[in-house]
């Protein structure tokens, strides 16, 4: 993260208060697409030295339903290769799956050299949906929390650019977004029916979110937390983190986050231990 103070020269700082904000304080669409152009130009240099140099980039998204993981990850891919920009969502495991060790299967969806891949949803399903919903054993959640810091801690020493990001909605503006998609007929097919059981449990989320942060968040593989109230917002700064982080050639160096947007998790509790 750079320093807050460069974030005065941030577009949504620098111009009139009324050619970037509507009246809810969101951003309005003709100046999110114009920026959002910008950042997808940068991120097609980043795709190319990648490509170039064979380096190999790993991003998850993480948060509750309607948080916008899915529409994040579109407008970061909308304009790069498909062969070298892959986009992961898992459906739930196959029987067999069920009986292999339970980081295996995604495992086989990792970059190779040149790639680009991004997580929809990810192997900490088992500290979320899975916790909050008992489908898993209590055994097999704190053999996770036990487990996966050392195996996030493999994918950086491997050399592969890691990447999480967790997308916070309070929950008000999860229930809108619920309703949203009951009646869209163009988005009826993201309600699944456990997203209305799932807006019931929404502090039993915060809860196991808080957990999960307090055992995998760490200095190799650290958890960026997004304030995705306002979609618009939200995917601007996560490709703005993106690109801030990683060195490519064209780059735009003055390209930063908003930390009252994007920041780095940090907690004042000691790290608990799970065994």
């Amino acid at each position: 993260m750079k320093y807050s103070k460069l974030e005065l020269n941030l577009p949504e700082y620098r111009y009139p208060k009324d050619d970037v904000f509507k009246k809810n304080g969101k951003l309005k669409r003709k100046f999110y697409e114009k920026e959002l152009i910008k950042l997808q130009i940068q991120l097609v240099k980043l795709q190319n030295h990648v490509k170039k140099t064979g380096e190999r980039i790993l991003i998850l998204f993480e948060g509750i339903d309607t948080a916008g993981k899915g529409g994040t990850i579109k407008r970061i891919t909308e304009h790069l290769n498909p062969r070298g920009a892959r986009v992961v969502a898992l459906n739930k495991p196959s029987d067999i799956e069920k009986t292999e060790w339970y980081f295996q299967r995604y495992v086989s969806h990792f970059p190779a050299g040149g790639e680009i891949v991004l997580f929809d949803r990810s192997w900490y399903n088992r500290a979320g949906v899975e916790r909050v919903f008992n489908f898993c054993t209590h055994e097999e959640y704190l053999r996770f929390m036990r487990q996966c810091p050392r195996f996030e801690e493999m994918i950086v020493d491997d050399g592969i650019k890691f990447f999480k990001y967790w997308l916070d909605i309070d929950k008000d503006e999860q229930l809108r977004r619920l309703k949203a998609r009951q009646t869209d007929p163009l988005k009826m097919w993201k309600l699944s029916p456990i997203d209305m059981e799932g807006h019931k449990h929404y502090n039993d989320y915060q809860k196991a979110k808080e957990d999960m942060f307090l055992a995998t968040h760490t200095a190799y593989a650290p958890w960026i937390t997004v304030d995705a109230n306002d979609k618009r917002r939200a995917r601007l700064n996560v490709i703005r983190d993106i690109l801030s982080q990683i060195e490519y050639e064209g780059k735009d160096e003055d390209i930063i986050a908003d930390s009252k947007i994007i920041s780095m998790y940090q907690n004042n509790i000691t790290k608990r231990k799970f065994s």
